[in-house]
């Protein structure tokens, strides 16, 4: 092979979970935490005013832990990704979660120290470098440090939450590594699937009996644990509805959009849009059905492969999906693609299609190192070729923020879901334009309208689940049958009955329902899918010109709401539907092309 299908972790930390380095590395952050606590503890501002030279301190030492931590989390989290059987990965990854906790009480306290800065003092701070670079993330952490309780409280919901909140979420990952599938095969022997390799399977396997009995199995085995990650959800909820209330947050969608930097009227009018667009998706998922010989697809044929007359699916050795990748990125930008190929030459993804690996795939950052990993199970797809386009597009978008100040290169998850949607929209529609017959365009534009079902269907549905459990969850422990009925309820509604089965203990399947980082892991990506098509349309309008608005963009994305990132590089008003229904009806044009295409197929 040309490229290494596994990630290169001891160019970070040499030695794995026992690495010397990273034991190194952590007793130095617990000094440098030492001297940033008693750097935060001592600030007083009207000493330090006018020239703010220890504030100015704590900021470059709170860069310096923030990169610490992320590379050593970064680095096991990885580790556990990789190899769920790695027991003393999971026992450092609670040391950093402790530092962690210890980091974030001390950031509170600071935090609280600002709001205590007078206005026009304030104002006066803003005004200097260095601190003008940053000024829309210290007013943001300003503003919401009002809603701040005690010091002492604070510390104390830290605290608990390094043992509760996270621990739930810790809980919930050993959980699934538990996960087997077990298979049969045509000769009777069986073999027992990873969680991640059976989700691939299940989706992709054009075999109509493979994706029945891997989904079988599915439903029964996350089932059987129901009990365990019904517990988890309600007490991850719980804690967290907790925290609101403390902080007299009463809107459980308040934290979302806060986090993602985007208002309810943009949220609202995005779904709104999308409902009144369902019925051309409605249509192609029937022609699907009708394609495969039913009246209506059930949940796992949604994602399954169109194979008509003798087309075979292409498959994609990780090699050739590297290079389709990289040559393709080239031709919206040089500098993309010659990112991508650094990646693919020093060794920056864990692709093996292996038992022993977590479920999904992620993108994460390493701020020290000026790198980042990609964690995927790769199945030779080309669907598995979009999702490598999709965390390049992720590792692309941490890339050129490196040289911005460290306040500035946190950019909310819808943002983040726009550059990945990019670079996999690049891909999905370079495979469509290079087909070599009708039926392969078939097959490629059915595997990107799945992309659009996926956005406007399953991740609603996921909101809707969570927005109604939340509502449940504050009157009380919401049991695991009514998990499965408020499941299977909101997928009936967000895929308007177009189905002939469900799959109700998604919730208990889907860890984005269990991430404690991230409340309401869902709309993000409909947001950031369909401002990438926005996007998309522009670079093809522009063509090369577009490569260094592009990379503009993206640079804001850490220091911009996400209404005023759209109205100065797109010049586009966000609470109203024009941009999302343009953005749909060129999903329109693709659902009509599906149509016309396989009208005669059609008995």
């Amino acid at each position: 092979m040309k490229y290494n299908i596994n990630w290169d972790m001891d160019s970070v930390f040499p030695g794995g979970s026992t690495s010397p380095q990273l034991q190194k590395k952590l007793d130095t952050m617990e000094k440098q935490l030492t001297t940033f606590s008693d750097n935060v503890s001592h600030w007083n501002w009207q000493q330090d005013s006018p020239t703010y030279t220890e504030f100015a301190a704590i900021l470059e030492l709170q860069e310096i832990l923030s990169f610490g931590l992320s590379e050593a989390a970064t680095f096991i989290r990885g580790l556990i990704s990789a190899d769920v059987t790695d027991k003393q990965a999971g026992a450092v990854y609670g040391k950093i979660m402790e530092i962690r906790s210890s980091f974030s009480t001390i950031l509170t306290i600071l935090t609280k120290k600002t709001v205590a800065v007078p206005d026009k003092e304030w104002k006066n701070l803003l005004s200097q470098a260095p601190f003008s670079e940053v000024r829309f993330v210290l007013d943001e952490d300003r503003t919401a440090g009002k809603d701040l309780l005690s010091e002492e409280e604070e510390a104390l919901i830290n605290s608990l939450s390094l043992d509760g909140f996270n621990g739930w979420g810790d809980h919930y990952n050993t959980i699934v590594s538990t996960i087997e599938i077990p298979f049969t095969e045509k000769d009777g022997t069986t073999t027992l699937l990873s969680a991640g390799q059976a989700q691939n399977k299940m989706g992709s396997d054009p075999n109509d009996a493979v994706r029945q009995q891997i989904f079988a199995e599915w439903e029964k085995a996350w089932s059987e644990k129901s009990s365990v990650f019904s517990d988890t959800l309600n007490h991850l909820a719980g804690f967290r509805l907790t925290n609101y209330k403390l902080h007299g947050v009463t809107n459980f969608m308040k934290r979302p959009l806060e986090y993602n930097r985007m208002t309810e009227a943009t949220l609202d009018t995005m779904w709104q849009t999308i409902n009144k667009n369902k019925q051309p998706i409605v249509d192609y998922l029937n022609r699907k059905a009708a394609l495969l010989g039913k009246e209506k697809l059930s949940w796992v044929d949604v994602e399954a492969p169109i194979l008509l007359g003798d087309y075979q699916p292409q498959r994609y050795p990780f090699d050739e999906g590297a290079d389709f990748i990289v040559a393709n990125f080239r031709k919206f930008s040089s500098k993309m693609a010659d990112f991508a190929q650094h990646a693919f030459d020093n060794s920056w993804i864990e692709a093996e299609n292996r038992s022993g690996k977590r479920p999904g795939g992620y993108c994460a950052n390493l701020p020290e190192s000026g790198e980042s990993r990609i964690f995927m199970t790769y199945a030779e797809s080309p669907n598995e070729v979009s999702t490598l386009a999709h965390e390049l597009g992720h590792a692309f978008h941490s890339h050129v923020m490196r040289e911005l100040p460290a306040l500035n290169r946190g950019y909310a998850m819808n943002v983040a879901e726009t550059a990945s949607t990019f670079a996999e929209l690049i891909i999905s529609d370079a495979t469509v334009q290079e087909a070599q017959s009708e039926e392969e365009r078939i097959n490629l534009l059915d595997n990107k309208i799945q992309r659009s079902a996926t956005m406007f269907m399953n991740i609603q549905a996921r909101f809707l689940f969570e927005s109604r459990f939340y509502e449940e969850r504050k009157k009380g422990i919401v049991t695991e049958n009514r998990l499965n009925e408020l499941m299977e309820a909101a997928q009936k509604e967000a895929f308007e009955d177009s189905l002939s089965s469900y799959h109700p203990t998604f919730w208990a399947s889907k860890l984005h329902f269990f991430n404690t980082g991230v409340p309401f892991y869902n709309f993000p990506y409909t947001f950031g899918y369909l401002f990438s098509m926005g996007i998309y349309a522009k670079s093809i309008e522009q063509g090369s010109d577009f490569e260094e608005q592009y990379i503009s963009l993206l640079k804001d994305t850490g220091s911009m709401t996400s209404e005023n990132l759209a109205l100065k590089h797109l010049n586009i008003d966000l609470t109203q539907p024009d941009f999302w229904q343009n953005g749909i009806n060129l999903i329109h044009q693709d659902i009509q092309t599906f149509i016309d295409l396989t009208q005669k197929y059609i008995n």
